[in-house]
C-alpha cells in the first residue's frame, strides 16, 4: 500500500504543470530591478534606449545628455502584501552638452509578526532597502553620448543590522537617425549587500555577501516623425537568463499621453510577463509645466496589481 501511494505521488507530479521560475529568484537588489516611475513602468521598463521628456539616470545615464529642461518628481507604488516602493528624482542640463540626474528609490516590507520560540508574538518588525543614484550623461557629438552612475546601496534589515555599499551602471546612446534611437548599458557591476551578523549572534555570527547580479541590456527606441507615438523594444542578459520588453506611448494631445507595455517576456527561460498599463497628463503655466502620471502592473505572483502615481514638474 505504501509503494502504492509512493507510485501515485509520482505520477500526479510528472502530470502536473511545470513552475514557472526564475534564475533570478532570491538573488540580492529585486525590488531595485522593477523600473522606475510610472513613465517607464506603463511602458513595460523597456527604456534602454527610449528618448523621453523625463529622463532619468536610472534606464540609462546617456539618456540624461538630452536632458533639456530641470525636471524633479515623485512616485508613490501601492503594492500587495505589505510592500512599498517609492521614487525620487531630480534631473538637469548642464551645458553645453552634458546632463546630471540625482535619485532614490526606497523599497520594504511592514508589518513582519515576530515571534519567539514558543509562538508569542514579541513585535512587528518592517525592512527598508535603498538605492540612491547620480547619473552623469555627455554627449561626445551631437549623435552619441555615454554616461555613468554612481549607486549607493543601504538595506536596514533590524535594528542592529544593516548594509551600506556601492556600485555602477555605465550606458551609451546613439541617434543612429531622427527617428531612432540605440541604447545600452552594463547595470550592477559590484553591487551587492554584505552583512555582518556577528554583532546579533556574537561567535556565531558570521560575514556575508550577496551580489546583485550583472545586467546587460540593449535597447532601441523609435519616434516616426509625425506621429504622436513612441514605441521601445529592450533585451536583457541576466545570469543565464535572456528576456525582452516591449513598450509604447500615444500622446494624441500634447497634454495627455497613453501607455502600454510587456516586462519579463522569457526568451532563454520560461517567465511570467508582467503587463502593464498607464496614461499621463500635463498642464502649462508660464515656463512651468507639471504632470500627473498613472501605471498599473499585473503582478504574476501576487494576489493584486500594483499601482504607482508619479507627480512632477518641468522647468527651464
Amino acid at each position: 500500500m505504501k509503494a502504492a501511494a509512493i507510485i501515485a505521488v509520482a505520477l500526479l507530479s510528472t502530470a502536473s504543470p511545470a513552475q514557472v521560475s526564475s534564475p533570478l529568484g532570491g538573488k540580492a537588489g529585486a525590488p531595485m530591478r522593477l523600473g522606475f516611475g510610472s513613465e517607464g513602468i506603463g511602458m513595460g521598463n523597456a527604456m534602454a534606449g527610449t528618448m523621453v521628456r523625463v529622463k532619468a539616470g536610472y534606464y540609462n545615464p546617456a539618456l540624461v545628455a538630452y536632458q533639456e529642461t530641470k525636471d524633479v518628481f515623485v512616485s508613490v507604488g501601492f503594492l500587495s502584501l505589505d510592500r512599498g516602493l517609492n521614487f525620487a528624482n531630480f534631473s538637469t542640463p548642464l551645458p553645453p552638452s552634458a546632463g546630471l540626474s540625482i535619485g532614490l528609490i526606497n523599497a520594504g516590507v511592514s508589518g513582519i509578526d515576530g515571534r519567539d520560540a514558543d509562538g508569542r508574538h514579541t513585535e512587528t518588525f518592517s525592512t527598508s532597502e535603498n538605492m540612491f543614484m547620480l547619473s552623469f550623461g555627455a554627449r561626445m557629438e551631437e549623435s552619441f553620448a555615454v554616461g555613468i552612475t554612481a549607486k549607493i546601496h543601504y538595506y536596514r534589515l533590524t535594528s542592529d543590522m544593516s548594509s551600506t555599499t556601492a556600485g555602477f551602471d555605465v550606458g551609451m546612446v546613439w541617434l543612429a537617425t531622427a527617428e531612432l534611437a540605440v541604447g545600452a548599458i552594463l547595470q550592477d557591476i559590484g553591487s551587492k549587500y554584505r552583512w555582518d551578523s556577528m554583532q546579533r549572534y556574537g561567535a556565531q555570527g558570521n560575514v556575508t555577501t550577496d551580489y546583485f547580479p550583472v545586467r546587460k541590456r540593449v535597447g532601441i527606441g523609435y519616434r516616426p516623425a509625425g506621429l504622436p507615438l513612441t514605441a521601445a523594444v529592450e533585451g536583457e542578459w541576466v545570469t543565464e537568463m535572456f528576456m525582452v520588453r516591449i513598450g509604447a506611448a500615444f500622446a494624441p494631445l500634447e497634454s495627455f499621453a497613453v501607455r502600454a507595455g510587456i516586462d519579463q517576456i522569457g526568451i532563454s527561460h520560461v517567465l511570467s510577463p508582467r503587463p502593464s498599463f498607464g496614461f499621463g497628463v500635463r498642464t502649462s503655466t508660464g515656463s512651468w509645466q507639471s504632470h500627473l502620471s498613472y501605471a498599473i502592473v499585473l503582478e504574476p505572483y501576487g494576489p493584486h496589481s500594483m499601482h504607482m502615481v508619479t507627480i512632477g514638474l518641468e522647468f527651464r
